[in-house]
């Protein structure tokens, strides 16, 4: 009797959770870009427009999820982040418009 009221549960918990997913999957498919893409545009607005430190830039933009490469092209002005799969850059466009993505 215990046993079959924890696997209804349990079946109870799975449909929730699959139907959860299947009415976010729009917004979980995007999120790999949002972490490359939100590290690229404030680093590059951090160190460009605010012109802070690298060091403290890098501390700025850090996220619980971690990103696997970070390239700075000073000579450039250009952000490119790697994470989860995807790739991103930025690139400060001048004084009136700051930072863009690319």
């Amino acid at each position: 009797m215990r046993r079959r009221v924890l696997l209804a549960l349990l079946s109870v918990l799975l449909v929730a959770l699959f139907s959860w997913v299947w009415l976010e999957r729009v917004a979980l498919r995007a999120f790999p870009d949002i972490i490359s893409a939100y590290t690229a545009k404030e680093y590059c607005s951090c160190r460009y427009v605010m012109e802070h430190p690298a060091d403290y830039c890098h501390g700025y933009v850090k996220q619980s999820v971690p990103i696997s490469d970070f390239l700075e092209t000073p000579d450039a002005k250009r952000i490119t982040v790697s994470g989860l799969g995807r790739s991103h850059s930025a690139r400060w466009m001048g004084a009136r418009q700051g930072c863009r993505l690319e």
